[in-house]
This record gives C-alpha cells, structure tokens and sequence, in this order.
C-alpha cells in the first residue's frame, strides 16, 4: 500500500503497486536468415512461408474482385440513373408542347375563328330568308304495332328440361 505520509520534496513520489507484472516468457520462433550473398532463385522457402503467400495473394485476388464488381455496379447504376434524367427532361418537354397544343386546340375551337375560316377557305356563306324552306309534317304517328304476338323462348339447361318433361306430362 502507498504511504500516506506528508512528503517535503518537490518530486512525487512512486507509488509501489499492489499487483506484480506477470513475467512474459519469449518464445523460441524460428526466422529466416538473410543470405545476402547468394542469388534469390537459390533460398528456400519453408512449406508453411509458401502456403501463407498463396493465402496472401488469394485474398488480394479476391479484395480486387470484390472492388471490380462494386465499382462496376456502380457503374450500371450511375448510367441508368442518367438515362432517367435524361428520359425526365424528355417527359417534361413533351407535356410542355402537349399543353401548347391544347392550348392551341381551345383557341381554334372559337366559334368566331370557325365560321372566319369557313368564310374565308371554304367560302361558306350565312342562310338568308330566301333559302329556308319550311315543311308540314302531319302529327299522326308512323309507328306500326306487330300484329303477331313474338314470344321468346330460353334456352334451358338439360336439367330444366328434365323437370319440365317430368312435370308437363
């Protein structure tokens, strides 16, 4: 435990701890010696070295493919996205002149622009009292009655006609 004791010197002082650090043994690891003299075709490398290069290089293999085909989906996406853009600015410059044209129906559809162009084109002209022609007609109604009595017949499923024949005889 620290001692609790007024301390006169300007330096603080260490504390003891209550605990030991546990001693860490070291481990006898084999490492590779650096040859520097001979040439690199000529150093072995052990079975395990090889195996955790093939691990390395395939999980870089596989890190690159992973990236290629996110960049590459990113990719299909921003064009599809442009190409509705795109297809957006169509729509919206299609319902303008849609709307121009109605507009352009409505005011073709001025009665007073209609009998202007018939005048003018087709040389139409107003009815004058002359040429209207007035016809009698009697108020007696042209409208005959059938003198025979028209009776429609149902077709019948084959169980109604089964009842019916039971029934009628």
């Amino acid at each position: 435990m620290a001692n609790n004791a007024y301390q006169y010197t300007t330096s603080p002082r260490k504390l003891n701890p209550d605990y030991e650090k546990p001693k860490v043994k070291k481990e006898n690891k084999k490492r590779l010696k650096v040859v520097e003299n001979l040439p690199r075709q000529e150093i072995k490398l052990s079975k395990k070295q090889k195996e955790k290069r093939r691990k390395l290089m395939f999980y870089v293999i596989a890190i690159f493919i992973v990236l290629l085909a996110i960049s590459y989906r990113n990719s299909q996406i921003n064009e599809s996205f442009n190409k509705v853009q795109t297809l957006k600015k169509e729509l919206s410059s299609i319902e303008k002149e849609n709307e121009q044209l109605k507009v352009n129906i409505e005011n073709s559809l001025n009665l007073s622009n209609i009998e202007q162009q018939a005048k003018e084109k087709l040389g139409m002209q107003k009815l004058s009292s002359n040429q209207t022609i007035y016809i009698n007609l009697p108020k007696k109604d042209y409208v005959e009655t059938a003198p025979e009595k028209v009776i429609v017949q149902e077709e019948k499923n084959w169980f109604e006609k089964f009842i019916d024949k039971i029934f009628n005889r």
